[in-house]
């Protein structure tokens, strides 16, 4: 080989390495062309003019979040009849509406930009502050889109971005697997990007379906997401690394499946993706709603623990009720960190906007949402934290927006205060939180962390009583730090350093104060919430429950649904137990029923088993419903197998009184 063939190749392998994620991070800079009017501090401002303004135009103003002007001008036309661009000029840090006004200063046009902070150093590879993006959905093949998704992100200070793919895309037919596809694309380029990507789905495919031909309902044999998994664990390594095998699966739209099922197939899932790359993170399938007693008992009962590093979880309630409910998702967590992979707030886009845009009053407290909803979650336990969503995206028939980012990725507010966010809280770590006597509403958290790569403690601090959207930000509190405490900076919701070298009062706008390291350990600080650690080994041996007419009826706890398998007061059933070998070597055992309700009997209590390599055996048994309705009771299996832990199977099925009518 020439010295020039081996320079080639070095270089080809480094390109390699580092496309893969494997290199060390960069500190981001913007792309070329500015997508979304989106700067750094220190850099000229030129903000694209709406193609669609009218001609009528004739000059413009830009205005900072609270309305204040900043600058005005004169509108020049282009050469080809419309407009470019206007110059702003070098601006602070912060967000700016740019309105476009007509002879009379009426409103013709409107768009946003922003002014972001520069990182000073890469974002911490533990850094907490991640970003859920869904590019390969909002920018279905088209990868300019989905590279300017992924610079904005990055931009942000974001550590992880939340993707999402289609198995029946990946997998058309069983073991038929295309590529390249836009997914494996979309990977490339976030990682490119120094993005860790996390990627889901929530989809099976028609030739994997159960019975009944359900879309989005489990697979009727797990050995097909066993193996899949595995395809594309190893097909993915270097730009995937982390997994949710399934989004929340309790909730009729994705899919309405029992806590058992649920279970079951995070044990194959978790087998697959650790046989393919045993490094790959693999999440818990996060949960609609906040996890509720039974579906923690589920998950418990069923041993799932040893079948997830991290416990994923979504939450769409106010910051000040996390701790409250959080509490039964930290039980089930079972010590593995809690990764927060979708939370927002839904609010209603202003009445009457053509574009779903909120009103300028609600825009500022949706961005006064975003350190509150990340600090209070940091608090509460949670080690990675991804915002729902970056893209433009609406719900409830264009009446809830979440985005943010506008359609034609132009920002919201919330968007700069996410990059106050990823910024002073770049590898944060929660040291507590400060109790200030007799002020519930007041909030004041510890974090250590890295803000411009450099250890410092960092205090997120604002005052806010419950309300919904239209009760919030008007509040006040007066309060100051000690004087004992030193004070390198304090910069408001947004980033932007206020005036005042050290805050005399709390508002609902969070400020962030910058101390040396250290300073915290003076504070009298309540801990951050844990969760208690269970050990344990995953056993190649999973155990699933087949019925032959599912049934279920839905729960509800809150805003959570909850299905549960239901049958008639006084009927038989034949209970189906199949039990998966994903080891490579036979196994032989016994499966027995450990824990049977009063009131219910089967006609055989335990098999002896044996079950090949990638096998699969069911053991079938006629079991007698209770005849008066009763609350259901678990039951329970074990499976007993030589050279292997135990395999656990626990499921609850509710007896319905006739008058109660099919479930």
């Amino acid at each position: 080989m020439s010295r020039q063939d081996i320079f080639v190749f070095i270089a080809a392998s480094c390109c390699a390495w580092l496309a893969a994620g494997q290199g060390p991070r960069e500190v981001p800079s913007p792309l070329q062309d500015h997508p979304g009017n989106i700067y750094l501090e220190g850099e000229l401002v030129h903000v694209l003019v709406p193609p669609e303004l009218p001609s009528t135009a004739v000059r413009w103003r830009a205005m900072d979040d609270k309305g204040g002007l900043v600058r005005e001008g004169e509108l020049a036309p282009s050469g080809a009849g419309g407009f470019n661009s206007v110059d702003l000029r070098e601006l602070g840090v912060g967000w700016y509406g740019v309105e476009f006004l007509d002879a009379e200063s009426r409103r013709a046009g409107w768009t946003t930009a922003a002014v972001l902070a520069q990182l000073t150093a890469p974002v911490p590879a533990d850094s907490p502050v991640c970003l859920d993006a869904a590019a390969s959905w909002f920018a279905q093949n088209d990868p300019v889109t989905q590279e300017r998704f992924a610079s904005l992100a990055a931009l942000a200070g974001a550590n992880w971005i939340r993707d999402r793919l289609r198995w029946r895309e990946l997998e058309p037919e069983r073991g038929v697997l295309p590529a390249p596809t836009q997914y494996d694309e979309a990977a490339r380029i976030q990682t490119r990007h120094g993005l860790k990507v996390l990627q889901v789905w929530h989809d099976t495919p028609p030739w994997a379906e159960g019975p009944g031909g359900k879309r989005n309902g489990p697979p009727a044999d797990l050995r097909d997401v066993y193996t899949f998994c595995k395809s594309m664990a190893g097909r993915f390594h270097g730009t995937v690394a982390a997994w949710e095998p399934w989004n929340e699966a309790n909730a009729p739209s994705f899919g309405g499946w029992t806590i058992d099922e649920i279970c079951s197939y995070q044990k194959a899932a978790f087998l697959g993706f650790k046989a393919g790359d045993p490094a790959v993170t693999v999440g818990w399938q996060p949960i609609a709603g906040a996890n509720t007693a039974g579906q923690a008992d589920g998950i418990l009962l069923n041993e799932t623990w040893p079948y997830y590093d991290t416990y994923n979880i979504h939450s769409y309630d106010w910051p000040e009720s996390y701790v409250r409910l959080w509490d039964f998702a930290r039980q089930a967590a079972c010590g593995r960190p809690i990764w927060v992979t979708e939370c927002d707030r839904g609010m209603h886009v202003e009445e009457g906007s053509a574009t779903g845009d909120y009103s300028s009053p609600h825009a500022v407290r949706k961005a006064e949402f975003i350190a509150q909803s990340y600090a209070t979650s940091l608090f509460c336990g949670a080690s990675r934290h991804f915002h729902f969503i970056l893209g433009h995206y609406l719900e409830q028939n264009g009446k809830v927006q979440f985005g943010l980012l506008r359609k034609d990725l132009t920002p919201r507010p919330s968007y700069v205060s996410l990059a106050a966010v990823g910024r002073f809280l770049a590898g944060a770590r929660c040291l507590g939180r400060l109790t200030i006597a007799g002020q519930a509403d007041a909030h004041v958290y510890a974090f250590r962390a890295k803000p411009g790569g450099e250890e410092r403690d960092v205090l997120v601090a604002w005052y806010q009583p419950p309300g919904d959207w239209d009760q919030r930000g008007t509040s006040r509190l007066a309060w100051s730090l000690p004087d004992s405490l030193s004070v390198e900076g304090v910069y408001d919701y947004l980033g932007r350093p206020p005036g005042a070298a050290r805050p005399q009062e709390l508002v609902s706008a969070p400020v962030f104060m910058v101390l040396p390291s250290g300073q915290s350990d003076t504070l009298n600080l309540e801990p951050p919430k844990s969760s208690e650690p269970r050990t344990g080994d995953a056993s190649p041996a999973v155990l699933q429950l087949e019925i032959a007419d599912r049934a279920v009826v839905e729960r509800t706890e809150g805003w959570t649904p909850q299905l549960e398998r239901a049958a008639p007061c006084g009927s038989t059933m034949e209970l189906r137990i199949v039990v998966y070998n994903f080891s490579d070597r036979e196994i032989a055992g016994t499966v027995a029923f450990e824990q049977l309700p009063e009131g219910w009997s089967t006609t055989q209590d335990s098999w002896d088993v044996r079950v090949g390599s990638m096998g699969r055996e069911v053991l079938a048994t006629p079991a007698q419903v209770p005849a008066a309705s009763a609350e259901a009771r678990w039951i329970r299996l074990k499976g007993l197998f030589s050279g292997t832990p135990g395999a656990t199977l626990a499921f609850r099925i509710y007896p319905q009184e006739a008058s109660a009518g099919a479930p």
